[in-house]
């Protein structure tokens, strides 16, 4: 039933876009997003599910409002773009300092903090992107989704050490970044920020921090190279929900980098590390086939990129492209073979392909038996890096009779990334205003959809969800399967048919 629950992400509705000038605001309402028909056999089983949770599903206010971080009334603002011109230049202001925010994903720190970090992730309808008819059960799903994986993932974070080191790594770019920054002596003074979504510090904290910092205008530098709807448009649209609500000075003053899959510096530094790796590689095997450089990088469903037009495949290859004509550049042609696969696929939809493993087991059976592995798109060592890659998927490679491994490191705390970070603050002040609707504009994405953590045509948080709905939802959960082949009595697990 949990795997049902996941696989409703076949369905998303495509983004009516707006289209305006390059660093204008303005926000034009599309045609309202068609709406998709829910099969009976999807609808029965969300239902069914929502009963089998509900002495959980009872308790989930409190609860979500725990985990959740940013309060209620923030992530309920709504997403109003100014219908004039484009705000002044970010750092056009000698106010207060520039806020650099750097938003990223986040992880759980301690084994304890791995089920309310699930809850958070699931909770997110840009990551389960249910149909509008199902989307009053988010709550409900993330609840027995993080339930489900909490003791899976939970060892998982244990085998690197109880926790996810991606917020020491942010942090501490975050430190250098700040010092480069400010290093050249200019007027302009620079603070930066970690805005973490889906776990300490959120967005509203960094927000918080930047404010009584007294910072009046911002930078906006996703660390996902790569736009998705699941990374930099989730974390957009909750960061311009923020704004709205506590910050509406830099929301009239704030710049994004929307995107920096094709940057000379990027492409260079991981085109090194690959390099380096190469090299290692050659040093301690012996002759043999040629090597092959398997770019993995994060997936999503395909119905992501088909139906909702995510741009994430076409920047990952606009990225592998430009790193393996690098690579060559430097060591020749005939140097490796160049593939790409994408990791971390969850429940039985249909995600991006080549999965690793099936890549690893392919070239096992091709005879290839030395492979360098790049996490692609991954800008600090975390669980899909350190477990995902460097347990399992190293198990699956030696099963395939790969016998030199190499992985990798992520940019980490590496001179150069820090360099490049600079260059894309520095690059978004020195260029027209991209704001966060300008942003997912130009990488088809709508923030003109419900905010997040709202119900269709309600004007409350999905968390405030009250003991009163949840008893009105399972007395239409009974009927409905009744009605449908009278099943219940084994729907709850008292019988069976």
């Amino acid at each position: 039933l949990v795997h049902a629950a996941e696989a409703v992400q076949l369905v998303p509705n495509r983004h009516a876009t707006a289209r305006g000038r390059v660093g204008a605001v303005a926000l034009e309402t599309a045609a309202p997003r068609r709406r998709r028909a829910v099969t009976h056999k999807v609808m029965k089983l969300q239902l069914s599910m929502l009963t089998l949770a509900a002495s959980g599903a009872l308790a989930l206010a409190p609860l979500a409002r725990r985990r959740r971080g940013p309060s209620s009334a923030r992530r309920a603002a709504t997403i109003d773009a100014p219908a004039t011109a484009a705000p002044p230049p970010a750092a056009a202001t000698e106010d207060g300092p520039c806020a650099v925010l750097l938003l990223n994903l986040g992880g759980p720190e301690t084994s304890s903090d791995v089920e309310p970090f699930l809850y958070n992730l699931f909770a997110d309808p840009d990551i389960i992107r249910l149909p509008a008819a199902l989307s009053g059960l988010q709550t409900a799903i993330a609840w027995l989704i993080a339930k489900r994986r909490a003791p899976k993932s939970r060892a998982a974070y244990d085998s690197i050490g109880g926790g996810s080191p991606i917020l020491k790594y942010t942090n501490e770019q975050a430190r250098l970044l700040e010092h480069a920054l400010n290093a050249d002596g200019g007027s302009q003074q620079f603070k930066c920020y970690v805005a973490m979504r889906y776990w300490h510090p959120f967005t509203d904290e960094a927000m918080a921090r930047a404010a009584a910092d007294g910072c009046s205008s911002a930078v906006v530098l996703p660390l996902y190279p790569h736009f998705s709807i699941s990374t930099t448009g989730s974390s957009l649209r909750a960061l311009l929900a923020e704004m709205q609500a506590t910050a509406p000075a830099l929301m009239q003053r704030h710049t994004v980098v929307p995107s920096w899959q094709g940057s000379p510096g990027y492409v260079d530094l991981v085109a090194k590390l690959v390099s380096e790796a190469l090299d290692d590689l050659e040093k301690t095997a012996p002759p043999g086939p040629k090597p092959t450089v398997l770019f993995s990088a994060h997936g999503v469903p395909v119905s992501y990129v088909e139906e909702a037009g995510d741009p994430y495949k076409r920047h990952i290859e606009e990225t592998v492209e430009l790193v393996t004509r690098r690579v060559k550049q430097t060591r020749g042609d005939e140097t490796a073979d160049f593939e790409l696969a994408f990791q971390s696929r969850v429940g039985p939809v249909k995600w991006l392909e080549p999965y690793t493993d099936d890549a690893l087991e392919n070239l096992g059976r091709r005879g290839k038996d030395r492979v360098v592995v790049v996490p692609i798109s991954f800008v600090s060592e975390h669980i899909e890096t350190l477990e995902e890659l460097d347990i399992e998927y190293r198990e699956v490679a030696e099963d395939a009779g790969i016998k030199y491994w190499r992985r990798v490191p992520a940019l980490n705390l590496d001179s150069d990334f820090i360099a490049e970070l600079k260059r894309q603050v520095t690059g978004a002040l020195d260029k027209p205003v991209m704001s966060s609707v300008d942003a997912c504009i130009v990488n088809s994405f709508d923030l003109a959809e419900a905010p997040v953590g709202v119900l269709p045509g309600l004007g409350e948080p999905v968390e405030l969800m009250n003991g009163r709905t949840m008893t009105v939802a399972l007395t239409l959960t009974v009927l409905f399967e009744l009605l449908a082949d009278s099943r219940v009595i084994n729907v709850l697990g008292l019988g069976a048919v």
